[in-house]
């Protein structure tokens, strides 16, 4: 088979560890969607893409229309960008995702009605570098948005938790798990703790195998935070996340690229 990486940094220790599984019977190929135009014929078997870019969206549209499979695909994977798309599907869909409010712009919102007590604000759209802040107060309201007035953004209540969040991954049939100390944590973000899957709380797997069906997507996290007695809220979700130090997962990302695709819808 013939593999294409559709990213900027193929070294990318999931990446790189993928392609060294592949390599010795398969053809792996890299695509920088940074330089690379259009891709001439024979297409490969399948593309990988893990990248979020508008260059790289367009790419691996163009490789769908010409017939090629992707993983995940430029629609799922766009999705998950738009914060308020994400969540508008999600509770379409029933899954207990944080209640979300969006607004054309941080200024806008720092200019409306006193937010009820803390909330987290995040960009609308979900990028390297993003914006993701808890605030308590309009004090702290107004000097996120003299800094960024411009950036579209929403706003979920803050929900009362350990200070860790969950952190999920699916690769195809996989499931990995962390703990993280999550970035809103007044300590700051703190490491990353090695979870065994079959630990989590009664649900949480098939919630998360629900995401990935509803979403379309193959590889994907998820970000849980637990608001008691197990009860699960969804705070955020990922296309093709790193999945770094997670074992078993370049294993399982290389089966992915080996089985069919799965059919969108």
């Amino acid at each position: 088979m013939r593999i294409g990486l559709i990213t900027p940094e193929p070294d990318h220790p999931l990446l790189a560890a993928t392609a060294a599984l592949l390599t010795p019977e398969h053809l792996v190929e890299t695509l920088d969607p940074n330089t690379v135009g259009e891709v001439s014929e024979p297409l490969a078997d399948v593309y990988l893409l893990k990248a979020r870019t508008p260059r790289a969206l367009a790419l691996a549209r163009d490789l769908e229309q010409r017939g090629a499979p992707v993983v995940n695909s430029a629609a799922a994977t766009a999705l998950c960008q738009d914060r308020t798309a994400m969540a508008d599907l999600a509770g379409r869909a029933g899954l207990p995702f944080a209640a979300t409010r969006t607004f054309i712009t941080l200024a806008q919102l720092a200019s409306g009605p006193r937010l009820p007590g803390p909330v987290v604000v995040k960009s609308r759209h979900s990028r390297r570098h993003d914006l993701v802040a808890r605030i308590d107060d309009d004090v702290q309201l107004r000097e996120l948005a003299a800094a960024h007035p411009q950036e579209p953004v929403v706003v979920q209540e803050f929900a009362p938790n350990s200070g860790w969040d969950h952190k999920l991954w699916a690769v195809g049939d996989q499931l990995f798990a962390a703990l993280r100390r999550s970035e809103l944590a007044r300590e700051g973000r703190g490491p990353t703790l090695p979870l065994a899957a079959d630990s989590l709380p009664p649900g949480w797997p098939a919630l998360v195998r629900l995401v990935g069906k509803v979403f379309e997507l193959d590889v994907y996290g998820v970000d849980i935070i637990d608001t008691g007695d197990g009860a699960p809220l969804i705070v955020d979700i990922n296309a093709f996340p790193g999945v770094r130090g997670q074992c078993g997962a370049p294993e399982a990302l290389a089966a992915l690229a080996l089985r069919p695709p799965r059919v969108p819808g």
